[in-house]
């Protein structure tokens, strides 16, 4: 596997980025695009907690994919005055995702604005990462195939990517968006069709934004405790229909057949993962 670094990159233009990364779908670390955000000197731990410490929030742990009638539900809920406490001071597996804390506390909003270097934001598509030290999001794409601005707070976040053409040797699980290799523990006797992937590798510090192409594999791992914001873009009408098939397929198919398959579903897509890959090292 080789790994290379993402560029970092300051006082871009609209038209400079697009001709350089959209349309290559490059990855690039933009360290100016949330400098005037409010949000960025504002959203500090003592903040968060004290204005919005009350909400119940779920949280995911490590079994996540886990096959079964747990796969892809929360572990557990908890307070978030509780659980930014936890991060903050503890390594955890445990992260908050997949929950739209703007429907709980609108104001936030007011404390970041939609980007101007593209077009096509979606502005109810808004969501916070956070995760404590240790904690890792498994390697995969995003399932609605946008393209996606995260912003990193306070601390550092280890970001590993992969262009989408590189999929044949991540062990892409059949009829989902996941991978389940550790790109920073890789398995070469278990997967051997890794060591041939190419992709790149940043740490994100406060205040840096991560561009992610559409469909660019990432893996991301908390360095230390903390949280980010994501906003999603869409390039165009076929990367939007790209990523309503991805959903149905998803909801249809995968969560339909690990309800009546359970755990033979899961071992069913590791196989036929294993099994393009080989042809790809034949």
């Amino acid at each position: 596997m080789k790994l290379k670094p993402i560029e970092k990159v300051s006082g871009l233009s609209s038209k400079e980025f697009q001709e350089q990364y959209l349309k290559t779908k490059t990855p690039v670390v933009l360290k100016d695009l949330a400098a005037s955000w409010p949000a960025t000197d504002k959203w500090t731990w003592e903040f968060l907690s004290s204005e919005y410490g009350h909400l119940e929030v779920p949280l995911y742990g490590k079994d996540y994919h886990k096959a079964g009638k747990g796969y892809m539900t929360p572990t557990t809920t908890m307070k978030l005055g509780e659980y930014l406490d936890l991060i903050r001071h503890k390594p955890t597996d445990l992260r908050m995702f997949l929950y739209n804390i703007f429907e709980h506390a609108p104001a936030l909003s007011n404390d970041f604005s939609m980007p101007t270097i593209m077009d096509g934001f979606l502005k109810n598509h808004q969501y916070m990462f956070f995760g404590g030290a240790g904690a890792k999001v498994a390697l995969h794409y995003d399932i609605d195939y946008s393209c996606v601005f995260h912003t990193h707070f306070q601390t550092q976040k280890e970001c590993i990517l992969f262009d989408e053409d590189q999929r044949i040797h991540l062990y892409n699980h059949p009829f989902t968006v996941q991978s389940h290799v550790d790109v920073l523990n890789p398995d070469y006797d278990r997967f051997p069709a890794l060591r041939h992937a190419e992709g790149y590798h940043t740490i994100l510090e406060h205040g840096e934004t991560l561009f992610m192409p559409m469909g660019c594999w990432h893996f991301m791992h908390y360095v230390v405790g903390g949280y980010s914001l994501s906003l999603r873009a869409n390039a165009s009408l076929m990367t939007k229909a790209k990523g309503l098939m991805n959903i149905s397929r998803h909801f249809i198919v995968d969560k339909g057949m690990n309800k009546i398959m359970g755990e033979k579903w899961k071992t069913l897509k590791e196989d036929i993962a294993h099994k393009r890959a080989d042809k790809v090292l034949t």
